[in-house]
């Protein structure tokens, strides 16, 4: 007699075993017909899962983000089976969940066209429209083995038999196809309403290069076509905005083979680039940090000594001098800041010492991995530790998250989510040093007012971190800054300052980064924005454009004007029709094109547009200048715009 506890505190007694479905049909037809799958005591399981004790019971819909996936893991099943259906050769490997959907790998005997997609997808809805019943059956490891071996599966085979002797394994199916998965799915095929197949990639066999390449099909699944909807949208819109294709229209930066991953700045692209800088070190020299610059390559031993080796040694690059000394190229700044805080004898007086760089490094990404500027393998950080007591923790703690959310709101970043990563599997130190850290950082993180949500197991291998995460415009996600709190890298590289008992003490190390990567922060700008940044960002800010020959001295002079005020203005003499240089100047994402014909040299005065194709009339050349200066110092806020509205409006 299962006593079951609800998540809302309720129990319901049952007279015998049942299965979730079962609790959920009990509850109420409505919640029968929506349930996907179950979660027993915290573990998501099917609903033909048996319950046949006290338990905490939760039944997941699709409102549920297991729930979907829940769908997303079923719907790659579908994928499979549909494929096998349509090409009995094929063989099926690894299906797994990803963002936003879903991928299988296959081996076939030739590539997968765009009209094999079209015809899977057409055979996938065939048979979620048959609703048919998804059931589980479970075998021994080597009865699995001879049973994928008998149906000619041997990349199926080969997975199975590397999980360990005596382990009992499940298979999931509809209809007469089945395949091995741990599970859950949904109850029957019918479930799954709204999905998409999106392209087609090659993929090595268990991602080793030395292995056969397969094919990976990659789809989507949502809970309903208006969310499918919804979701293809954003992809045509992402696609729009990828700033690999902003990057080459506004002449920004390439990537090419003789140096993958690694970015060659253009001239506009460097602009970008230096402004961000520019704007992080007036944020941090505000704030009391000191910059410095640490050596890109140090001693192998080094980084053994803070643990990098052991950690991350499959990431790094090594070099070998002529005399034999192995050298590592940094894949971060941090055991560099530790050298300079050693350097001397530090007091207690000194702390908080801030230190800030905007450091190179380097990590090795797989070529597969490598995406424009979002995935590199040379890229810039804006690094920051801070050195502080412990009792400092908490007051810098805050601070730092005051001042990434500040920057994010400079950037047009108002929507930030902030996750709590605790100890990874893979890490250094031990529990008691970490228990404080952790603890330190809850109690900074509820101090700074900030909620969290957990993410379990992702912290660096050296401490605890809040992770920031801003949304993009449309809707995506990108994890940008970081603030972790380290004991254990001071206490492994000796670092020590003096208290105020006289006596040495290791200081607590605040590893903390607001971009992150100033490479990747820019694609996401650019990707944000669509190309049209703010106007205190633009490369170039301003265009002075002339109609004929006869404004070609004066059109030198205003931008003469302009750029001895700092701004960023370009002059366009060119023998074309006026129309066509707004039209391209415009493409360019240029924020104001300032137009002279004759009437504006006689009364001198420039035509303003902005790139949204906005005239905002005639402006005196001082009304001009003051309002661009103010509008790049206010950074965000429309000044132009804005004193023309309220002139009209007047």
């Amino acid at each position: 007699m299962p006593d079951i506890t609800l998540p809302d505190g309720s129990r319901r007694s049952f007279d015998a075993a049942l299965t979730v479905g079962d609790i959920a049909a009990a509850i109420g037809s409505g919640l029968a017909k929506a349930a996907l799958a179950g979660r027993v005591d915290g573990h998501l399981v099917d609903l033909s899962h048996p319950v046949e004790r006290d338990a905490r019971v939760e039944i997941v819909t699709d409102k549920d983000p297991q729930g979907l996936e829940v769908i997303r893991h079923s719907t790659a099943h579908l994928l499979a089976n549909a494929v096998q259906e349509l090409f009995p050769d094929a063989q099926v490997t690894i299906g797994p969940v990803i963002e936003d959907g879903f991928y299988y790998d296959f081996a076939y005997k030739r590539p997968f066209s765009t009209e094999d997609l079209a015809a899977i997808e057409r055979r996938m809805a065939e048979i979620a429209a048959k609703d048919l019943p998804i059931h589980r059956r479970v075998m021994e490891r080597d009865v699995a083995v001879r049973h994928f071996e008998g149906l000619g599966e041997r990349y199926k085979a080969e997975i199975i038999a590397s999980i360990p002797a005596g382990e009992s394994i499940s298979l999931y199916g509809q209809g007469r196809w089945e395949d091995l998965c741990r599970g859950p799915h949904v109850p029957s095929t019918g479930k799954l309403k709204a999905f998409k197949l999106t392209k087609v990639a090659g993929a090595y066999w268990r991602g080793d290069s030395r292995n056969e390449m397969l094919q990976r099909i990659y789809g989507t699944a949502w809970a309903n076509p208006k969310q499918l909807q919804e979701y293809l949208t954003r992809l045509e819109e992402a696609e729009k905005r990828d700033h690999r294709r902003i990057g080459k229209e506004l002449d920004l930066f390439h990537l090419q083979e003789e140096a993958p991953g690694a970015v060659f700045w253009h001239p506009k692209g460097w602009v970008l680039f230096q402004s961000l800088i520019a704007y992080m070190r007036e944020r941090q020299t505000a704030a009391g940090y000191v910059e410095i610059n640490t050596p890109e390559i140090m001693d192998r031993e080094l980084w053994v000594q803070s643990g990098h080796i052991e950690k991350f040694g499959e990431n790094m690059f090594m070099t070998k001098t002529p005399d034999e000394r192995t050298f590592a190229i940094k894949p971060m700044n941090c055991p560099g800041h530790v050298q300079v805080f050693k350097q001397g004898l530090r007091s207690y007086r000194e702390l908080p010492l801030r230190l800030a760089e905007f450091g190179k490094v380097h990590r090795y990404e797989p070529s597969g991995a490598l995406h424009g500027l979002m995935r590199v393998r040379a890229f810039t950080q804006d690094d920051a530790h801070i050195f502080c007591t412990t009792d400092q923790i908490t007051e810098e703690s805050v601070a730092v998250t005051a001042l990434i959310l500040g920057i994010y709101r400079d950037f047009g970043f108002e929507d930030v989510r902030i996750k709590f990563s605790d100890r990874p599997a893979k890490r250094v130190g031990s529990d008691e040093i970490w228990d404080k850290a952790e603890a330190a950082l809850t109690e900074a993180a509820r101090a700074a007012g900030i909620e969290t949500t957990l993410n379990p197991g992702e912290g660096a291998f050296y401490g605890p971190k809040l992770e920031f995460v801003l949304r993009d415009a449309i809707g995506r996600d990108w994890q940008c800054g970081t603030l972790q709190v380290d004991l254990n890298l001071p206490l492994r590289l000796g670092a020590s300052f003096v208290g105020e008992d006289g006596q040495k003490h290791t200081p607590v190390m605040l590893h903390r980064a607001m971009f992150g990567s100033l490479e990747r922060f820019t694609g996401i700008l650019l990707e944000h924005h669509a190309g049209k940044l703010p106007m205190w960002l633009a490369p170039v800010q301003a265009v002075v454009l002339g109609i004929t020959e006869r404004q070609a001295d004066y059109c030198r002079e205003i931008a003469e004007n302009l750029k001895n005020q700092g701004l960023r203005v370009e002059v366009d003499l060119r023998n074309e029709k006026v129309g066509f240089k707004i039209r391209e100047h415009t493409l360019q994402r240029v924020p104001y094109l300032l137009v002279a014909g004759d009437r504006e040299v006689e009364a001198r005065t420039l035509a303003v547009r902005t790139r949204g194709g906005k005239d905002l009339g005639a402006m005196s050349v001082d009304a001009l200048a003051s309002g661009l200066v103010e509008e790049v110092a206010s950074r965000g806020r429309i000044v132009l715009e804005d004193r023309v509205s309220q002139r009209r409006s007047a």
